[in-house]
């Protein structure tokens, strides 16, 4: 099958991280003996980017040819596929571009317009797909849940002492890692408030925005900054307990990640995470109470370390199996064009 992959976030040399999920099932695509052109942007694209995208689009589709196209993104990626040729397509909804369908007139309707087109729709949660129903009702008939599963290889249980001299971390006491942007919606300041008040422990920040400022100098607190994409399973393994209590989570990737790695979670009940954290393997919580957060810390610590309940969660959402789940949508779009 001759896949062409189109994404407004996909990995560069400047931010490996970005959009990695999309680079991950890629390569699974590639293992699983197809063919893939991409047109993609990352962030060095500047504002210039969306308009790249497009015509990245239009000249891969015509050079390629391909028997389906896959894009990550409703609008601008999944709209771009829609209206440049007639392969069929396969669309996946990760959060946000649900999110500006939502709020924006003119996002819902070319939200619409792309669902209309597109053969399948996927959303990376139950939650988001409900989201995107209520937006656009015509994608009910045609969504499915699917999300961007875990590289069970790269994010396994390990020593947090021999991952802690790797990254050069020194923790005192119970350690917490919380992977993520540091930004109003990842909820980060009311991580810190409430390890704060615990009294006792390690907590490091991996990820850098513009809440860094609030939480520099606070006791305790560690802040990583931005790392390499090659250190962040290190930090999971670091990790007594991964944080991930954000305002709100379409799915909850690093959540993921941590479960993956064997370790307790303490994760958003806003969102995706209630679909795979079970209570064996972290404690869901609500993020605006500072009160509940704080008692959800204390509870995780109570859970084994490391936790194989955590890592079982992990394995029902391996990529090889999200992939093969795309795959037989991708190739069930092939097959319907062709009838």
């Amino acid at each position: 099958m001759r896949i062409l992959l189109v994404s407004q976030m996909y990995p560069g040399p400047d931010a490996p991280a970005f959009g990695s999920f999309v680079a991950t099932l890629e390569r699974e695509f590639v293992a699983r003996g197809h063919e893939l052109a991409r047109a993609v942007v990352d962030r060095t694209g500047g504002r210039s980017r969306h308009a790249r995208l497009a015509l990245d689009v239009v000249q891969e589709k015509r050079r390629f040819r391909p028997d389906v196209v896959y894009a990550h993104f409703l609008v601008p990626a999944g709209l771009l596929a829609a209206i440049t040729g007639r392969a069929p397509l396969v669309v996946t909804a990760h959060g946000q571009d649900v999110e500006n369908a939502c709020t924006n007139r003119a996002v819902r309707e070319a939200t619409r317009l792309t669902v209309h087109r597109a053969h399948a729709v996927v959303a990376v949660s139950s939650w988001l797909l409900d989201r995107l129903v209520d937006v656009v009702p015509g994608a009910e008939a045609k969504g499915t849940v699917i999300d961007c599963g875990v590289d069970l290889d790269r994010f396994s249980i390990r020593s947090p002492h021999a991952a802690r001299a790797e990254i050069g971390w020194s923790p005192e006491g119970r350690a917490f890692v919380c992977v993520g942007s540091l930004s109003e919606r990842k909820n980060e300041l009311g991580l810190a408030r409430a390890f704060e008040r615990r009294g006792e422990g390690s907590l490091a920040f991996v990820g850098d925005g513009p809440l860094r400022p609030a939480l520099e100098r606070r006791p305790g607190i560690h802040l990583a900054g931005s790392v390499t994409h090659e250190e962040v399973p290190s930090w999971f393994a670091a990790a007594d307990i991964v944080c991930q209590p954000s305002l709100i989570e379409p799915f909850g990737l690093s959540t993921l990640e941590g479960l993956a790695s064997g370790r307790s979670v303490v994760a958003t009940c806003v969102g995706g995470p209630p679909e795979f954290v079970s209570s064996a393997a972290g404690v869901l919580v609500d993020p605006t109470d500072d009160d509940a957060l704080l008692g959800a810390l204390d509870s995780a610590t109570r859970l084994p370390r490391p936790n194989e309940a955590a890592r079982r969660a992990a394995e029902a959402h391996d990529v090889r199996r999200q992939a093969e789940r795309v795959e037989e949508l991708l190739l069930r779009a092939c097959q319907d064009r062709q009838a």
